[in-house]
């Protein structure tokens, strides 16, 4: 309803952490990304002292700063309106024919901020002055992240869909594998469903383990280690690499599991050596109250985001983020801009997603509509 959606802006959204983007999406001073949440919209900017955040407003007459959706790099910060100009840090760099202005007291229009903070290479603020810091709120997420450091990755591709439903429902579908066998019937013999693993730490954190390579209790198919390996599906392809022969007394788990390995080290320079199976190619995700899912393995990294689209209960963004190791030699890489889709387009009909992973995505985006027509049908 729109009073439970009001009711989420103001007493939920606004106090706690959110996910807002990558640290490789403001490298150098000058840098911005513009967040948006409905109504709500910031502009995340990388200082001399690191990374700020200021609401997206002018003093002056209440202007955006920078377009919603947009980043780039620009030496201060200027109004497109009246060009009140204000430096990377929020003070007051210029106002034209300020003699027009003898009130105002320079040190008290500074750009009002929002906390900003980063860990493991993401960037997260808080519209709320009070309350626990970024690591605090991560609760036990840094020590489970603790073999995965993605600071040297990078966002690969990033797909936005566009959908006609709460933005609940989105986040929902990817809460639980309960949904396989009918929406996803391909994955049964390769992937676990009904005996997936959910495990709630807190408040804040809870995760889900989908083994690959383990067939769903409804799957009526018995297959070879070999057979389950020529079959296994993967969420980015281009990680994993090519198939091979299962040797004997081993699994297509274990193969999977050390060709990347081998990719890995021969490609990015990266010591798995000590990681487990599951830790390099399970759908392994942590959801991240209120609204991202963070897939750290190796073989399936990914963000998943979850807002309202604009100020509308029955609308929703869905972004999809895959990331990939920086190169080993210090190379160029480019960062992914969104692709914008909707309804009845599909994750790879752009480009900048693997070909499986959108056919599965597109199958869970397909349902949502029915999913948000019924629930006012009831």
């Amino acid at each position: 309803s729109r009073e439970f959606f009001d009711l989420e802006m103001e007493k939920m959204w606004k106090g706690v952490g959110k996910y807002a983007c990558r640290e490789e999406n403001l490298p150098e001073v000058g840098d911005y990304f513009v967040y948006d949440l409905a109504r709500l919209s910031v502009v995340i900017v990388r200082t001399e002292d690191g990374l700020k955040g200021y609401y997206n407003s002018c003093l002056h007459r209440g202007t955006k700063l920078k377009p919603s959706g947009t980043s780039g790099w620009s030496p201060s910060i200027t109004c497109p309106y009246h060009a009140w100009d204000w430096n990377l840090d929020g003070t007051v760099k210029n106002i034209p024919c300020d003699w027009e202005f003898p009130q105002l007291d320079r040190a008290k229009a500074c750009l009002p901020e929002v906390r900003v903070d980063s860990w493991n290479g993401f960037v997260f603020i808080n519209f709320a002055k009070e309350g626990p810091d970024l690591l605090e709120y991560l609760e036990v997420l840094p020590e489970h992240f603790r073999n995965w450091d993605l600071t040297g990755w990078y966002a690969h591709g990033h797909v936005r869909k566009h959908l006609s439903c709460n933005w609940k429902i989105v986040q929902e579908a990817f809460m639980e594998a309960y949904h396989t066998p009918v929406v996803h019937p391909e994955m049964t013999h390769v992937v676990g469903d009904h005996n997936m693993q959910h495990d709630i730490f807190s408040d804040h954190i809870s995760r889900d383990l989908c083994a690959m390579a383990v067939p769903s209790p409804t799957s009526k198919v018995t297959m070879t280690q070999q057979e389950m390996l020529d079959s296994m599906l993967v969420g980015d392809a281009g990680m994993v690499g090519e198939r091979t022969v299962v040797p004997e007394g081993k699994s297509a788990r274990w193969v999977m599991a050390e060709r990347l390995r081998e990719k890995m080290k021969r490609e990015f320079g990266l010591d798995y050596a000590d990681h487990s199976v599951p830790e390099m190619i399970d759908s392994l995700k942590y959801n991240v109250f209120p609204n991202v899912i963070f897939y750290p393995a190796p073989g399936l990294a990914l963000i998943q985001l979850f807002r309202p689209d604009g100020h509308d209960q029955n609308k929703a963004i869905f972004d999809i983020i895959t990331l990939r190791p920086k190169p080993a030699d210090g190379s160029d890489f480019t960062v992914a801009e969104p692709i914008d889709i909707v309804e009845g387009e599909g994750f790879a009909s752009k480009g900048g997603m693997d070909a499986f992973l959108g056919q599965v995505l597109d199958q869970d985006t397909e349902i949502m509509r029915w999913q948000q027509e019924g629930m006012y049908a009831s």
